[in-house]
């Protein structure tokens, strides 16, 4: 069986090195893409497994991002699991109709954020 690719999105370095470092610890191939710009040239190349997105980004937002990925083709299996502070169940709800498999709150727990993940990549 492949290594699962996972994309990592979000804009603030701290959170993209410790979550790469979480990621390749736990097996996986990783990809970053700082911005939403980034991240739709990433997801137009590479086939991810799981995109790990920040909904705050200067540019391309991450429900565009998202929406994106539903919308190409060969793209449709990809899990979309988004990061964000914005919290509020608005968003929240935005974030699973622009078509997220999992909205999860920053901050967060990582045991459960790769408890999710394994979940989602079986």
């Amino acid at each position: 069986m492949k290594t699962p690719h996972i994309l990592l999105v979000d804009d603030e370095p701290n959170i993209v090195m410790s979550l790469e470092f979480l990621m390749r610890k736990n097996g996986y191939q990783v990809g970053i893409a700082r911005n939403g710009t980034e991240a739709l040239a990433a997801i137009n190349q590479t086939p991810y497994d799981l995109v790990l997105l920040d909904v705050m980004m200067p540019d391309v937002d991450g429900y565009q991002v998202c929406r994106h990925i539903r919308e190409s083709p060969g793209r449709t299996a990809t899990k979309v699991i988004f990061l964000s502070a914005k919290s509020q169940p608005t968003d929240v709800q935005q974030g699973y109709a622009a078509g997220a498999d999992l909205y999860i709150p920053k901050p967060f727990s990582t045991r459960q954020l790769m408890d999710r993940i394994r979940e989602l990549l079986k």
